[in-house]
């Protein structure tokens, strides 16, 4: 097949133990909104909503080899860029309205994530009834460790997630603590859309999300996953 342009990229991100130049393809970048308690109150809102969604592109992906720093422009627009912790889900194996009771059976991996958002044009936007994509959508906006296989991995609801900034902690929990926990996650994710063997799934932000600025030093550890370290340099 020709193309009158060239053809992009494809995203990816590094596998962690696997053979030098080993990637996982990214397919869609899947949100999960609000999906801490917490998190949930401190943007005031309480209980167990039914789940939401959104999406980010792709090429979002800023990939970081454990160990390495990843280096991060601070995005254009904005005054107010906020931190969060995620605990990333991969899917190897696609489908349409997965049964939680199956929906294991299709994770690939693991990996720690942040979402960058830029809040106050997320907030601008919601405040006239618009869709906040400009607030999370944006490149660079989803800074990513190596993945782990899931067989090499160690999750459970004891699973300390956890982000430092400049060396202090900022935000901390346990994976446990999920309103919707990853199966439930996939059910309703499936539901909506057939997902695809490369799909990432950002399964939600314990509390203390807030904001930085250029010269902070990020620091994300998942216990059982990795790490992710990102440099937050000038636009």
């Amino acid at each position: 097949m020709a193309y009158v342009i060239p053809a992009p990229s494809i995203a990816s991100v590094p596998v962690k133990g696997a053979a030098a130049g080993d990637h996982f393809p990214v397919h869609r970048i899947y949100c999960v909104g609000r999906n801490y308690v917490e998190h949930a109150i401190e943007m005031g809102h309480t209980g167990r909503e039914p789940p939401f969604f959104f999406l980010k592109p792709a090429d979002a992906v800023l990939p970081a080899v454990e160990g390495k720093t990843a280096t991060m422009r601070y995005p254009s627009l904005t005054q107010s860029l906020h931190h969060e912790v995620e605990l990333v889900v991969a899917i190897g194996k696609g489908g349409k309205d997965i049964p939680a009771a199956r929906a294991m059976e299709h994770v690939w991996g693991y990996a720690v994530g942040l979402d960058m958002t830029r809040r106050d044009l997320q907030n601008e936007a919601k405040k006239q009834g618009r869709p906040w994509c400009i607030g999370k959508g944006f490149e660079q906006s989803a800074p990513i460790g190596a993945i782990v296989p899931a067989g090499q991995a160690k999750v459970g609801p004891d699973t300390l997630i956890e982000l430092k900034v400049n060396g202090t902690v900022r935000q901390t929990s346990r994976i446990g603590k999920l309103i919707w926990s990853i199966p439930e996650v996939i059910e309703h994710l499936s539901a909506a859309w057939e997902l695809a063997p490369g799909d990432l799934i950002y399964t939600g932000t314990p509390e203390g999300v807030a904001a930085v600025v250029p010269g902070d030093l990020l620091s994300a550890r998942i216990e059982g996953v990795g790490t992710l370290d990102v440099k937050l340099a000038d636009r």
